[in-house]
């Protein structure tokens, strides 16, 4: 019998108590352990969810994040009305666990339940929960609803973490099938909560309200919805996912993710209706639809991984898990980045993805990947920048299937994607977007190329250019970096990164330092200044204060549209840029160690041991000078999304037919697709963020 079910079985039958149920990223009443644990007691039921972001730092969420928790909190409170368990009590802090303590005595609670979360901020506050509320008399008790299995369930055979996703997956297929999802309860007992306080909970500002209207016309928060997406999904798509899954001019993936990250949608319930389908088809001699299953399972098994892999190695998020590449010496442009995040690189699939990102808080799994890809290894910008800014821009921002990704691109993990290989995003446009539609789509002054350019404009003649109306350099940039020069400066990178490290290794063993650890002592490159400027964002209220730089966060974001980016304007970019910156819960195993473990170093192509590395400060001039060469184009001062409002199904992903299986992808990809959430997509270290060695304290 797994914890949570041992603590719904202790929970039940003790009729006339109050429990407090801790809403946070479960927001359903299917298969909600915690709920359901309380509903069996057959006493009085308090729903309760507090909103305190200011406890996660720089990971503020973003917009539409925001968007979506307001929506599917209006859902989960109109459903727990019609069970009888009366409104859902909301609280606006910066201490959950001062404002559950509070709730707990003003309602007479004598129990609190709440579902587990891993990611390193939850843990320690968990932590201090059951620490304060049992010093109070409160019974605290948490279930697992986000996963399959608990992490300290899937061990290998000596009894320690899997370090590699392959044999963890594995284990998991080979253990007994997760616990039957739980039906919802008939009935929630409520006791008179007219003199509990609630709060009322503001997650947008006025300046939102507009751009966040659209996000209504695609996308339908709730745990209801996510059940209706789910059989969708089952009945349509998920047939070809095995061969659809890799286009970008479609929605070829599930579109699930952000009904998982918010616990609209039951993990379990995914896992044993997939197998069901599996099953069905393997019986029938569906082959197609059975290898679509287990490519399916295994994105599911991708957002488990990200989980195991937070609550093993809690730095996850801010260092690279491989010790050598703590000295990767990291390109600190601030440029870069903003041109990267605008869709300005010149790039067409890098920049339709990122034009996408912005506008409607969504971009397909592969073009994570591709966008991702570049970030790290062609700008050779941190990839904690790439992270946070992803954190700010998805609907399906996941703390932990961001580090698992970005940490993949970078070459951080032992299976990671090697490092020192780019991939060119014109091949990889004609992979995922074979006839440029996802980028005529995205990038309107490109609309009239004809397919055989429109993944290397540069490359076109110039009549076909003018016909097209393109002028390279004026509508749209020219590269902002060669990528044979780009993978030349990648191998000195590397080069000087082993030869960092080779010296720190000598130094070890003269004594002269302790050793190479996992590089949790590495100090982090801070933050951009206007990604701080997101961070401090706060929801317009009382008290609440809102820093007028705001704005200027908003205006920099505008990519450019099909009238002004006529409009040349070089010295704009560099206006603002000049100056780059520098559980003791019973349910959880006392003798887990929180701490990043030292894995295996993988050995990088040793053939780029014989190049020389540039001057870091005389390169990044070359590399600005280059970038000031080919750049010329205004930001729009419309809304970015507004260029695309009128086109159907440029605002925001919708279901389109499969398309015919004679255009289907006709290359493979290495990577099996994570529709559960932008998993793939990502690189190695940087910035400012608070350490797993400084949470208890600062919390």
């Amino acid at each position: 019998m797994s914890a949570s079910q041992s603590s719904m079985s202790g929970a039940a039958g003790e009729p006339g108590m109050r429990t407090v149920v801790w809403f946070r990223r479960d927001l359903r009443v299917e298969d909600n352990p915690a709920l359901a644990a309380a509903a069996r007691t057959a006493g009085e039921v308090v729903p309760a969810y507090v909103w305190a972001p200011e406890e996660d730092g720089p990971y503020y969420p973003g917009r539409v994040s925001r968007w979506w928790l307001s929506q599917s909190l209006k859902h989960l409170d109109a459903s727990l009305r019609r069970l009888g368990a009366g409104r859902l009590v909301t609280r606006r802090s910066n201490d959950a666990v001062v404002a559950l303590l509070d709730l707990v005595r003003s309602t007479g609670a004598t129990h609190l339940f709440f579902n587990h979360l891993y990611d390193p901020l939850s843990l320690v506050r968990d932590h201090r929960v059951k620490e304060q509320l049992t010093a109070e008399g409160i019974t605290v008790q948490s279930f697992n609803a986000d996963l399959l299995y608990e992490p300290w369930e899937v061990l290998d055979d000596d009894g320690c973490p899997f370090t590699m996703f392959a044999p963890f997956w594995n284990r998991c297929l080979c253990m007994p099938d997760p616990a039957a999802p739980l039906l919802p309860p008939k009935r929630i007992n409520s006791g008179d909560l007219s003199r509990c306080p609630w709060d009322e909970l503001i997650f947008e500002d006025e300046s939102e309200r507009g751009s966040n209207a659209l996000l209504a016309r695609a996308w339908s928060p709730g745990w209801q919805n996510a059940d209706k997406a789910l059989t969708a999904f089952l009945n349509g798509p998920l047939m070809d996912y095995s061969v659809n899954r890799k286009k970008a001019d479609s929605a070829s993936t599930s579109l699930l993710s952000p009904y998982l990250h918010f616990g609209e949608l039951s993990v379990r319930k995914v896992f044993h209706q997939v197998r069901m389908k599996q099953l069905m088809w393997s019986n029938d001699g569906n082959h197609a639809g059975e290898e679509s299953c287990t490519l399916f399972l295994r994105s599911i098994g991708l957002r488990e991984y990200s989980r195991y892999l937070t609550f093993n190695h809690p730095c996850s998020h801010e260092k690279p898990l491989l010790s050598h590449l703590r000295f990767f010496p990291w390109v600190v442009n601030e440029v870069y980045f903003k041109v990267w995040r605008q869709g300005r690189t010149g790039y067409p699939l890098v920049d339709a993805g990122m034009r996408e990102l912005w506008a409607t808080g969504w971009v397909h799994d592969r073009i994570r990947v591709v966008v991702s890809s570049f970030f790290v290894k062609v700008l050779q910008l941190p990839w904690r920048w790439g992270m946070k800014y992803f954190w700010d821009t998805l609907l399906d921002a996941d703390l932990e299937s961001d580090a698992l990704g970005w940490q993949y691109i970078s070459g951080s993990l032992p299976d990671g994607r090697e490092l020192d290989r780019i991939d060119n995003p014109q091949f990889e446009g004609y992979k995922f977007d074979p006839h440029g539609e996802y980028v005529r789509r995205w990038l309107p002054e490109l609309a009239r190329l004809p397919t055989e350019w429109i993944h290397h404009p540069w490359d076109a003649p110039e009549s076909v250019l003018q016909a097209a109306g393109v002028e390279l350099g004026s509508n749209y940039p020219r590269p902002i970096v060669e990528l044979d020069a780009a993978n030349s400066r990648l191998q000195d990178a590397l080069s000087e990164m082993w030869e960092l490290e080779a010296a720190s290794r000598a130094a070890m063993e003269n004594g002269m330092e302790e050793g190479l650890g996992d590089s949790t002592d590495e100090p982090l490159i801070d933050f951009p200044q206007e990604l701080r400027m997101e961070v401090d964002r706060q929801p317009a209220q009382p008290a609440i204060h809102t820093p007028a730089v705001a704005g200027r966060r908003r205006e920099d974001q505008m990519v450019p549209s099909m009238t002004s980016s006529f409009i040349r304007a070089e010295t704009e970019l560099t206006a603002d840029f000049g100056n780059t910156s520098e559980d003791s819960r019973p349910e959880v195993p006392s003798n887990i160690h929180l701490q990043a473990r030292a894995e295996r170093e993988e050995t990088v192509d040793g053939g780029t041991g014989n190049t020389v590395r540039m001057n870091g400060n005389h390169q990044q001039q070359n590399l600005q000078n280059n970038m000031h060469r080919v750049l010329g184009i205004a930001p729009s001062v419309s809304e970015a999304s507004s260029s695309w409002t009128g086109r159907e199904g440029g605002v925001v992903p919708v279901w389109s037919p499969p398309a015919a299986s004679g255009h289907s992808d006709p290359y493979a990809a290495d990577e099996a697709d994570i529709s559960s959430r932008s998993y793939l997509d990502r690189h190695p270290q940087s910035h400012t963020m608070m350490n797993w060695s400084q949470l208890s304290q600062s919390l």
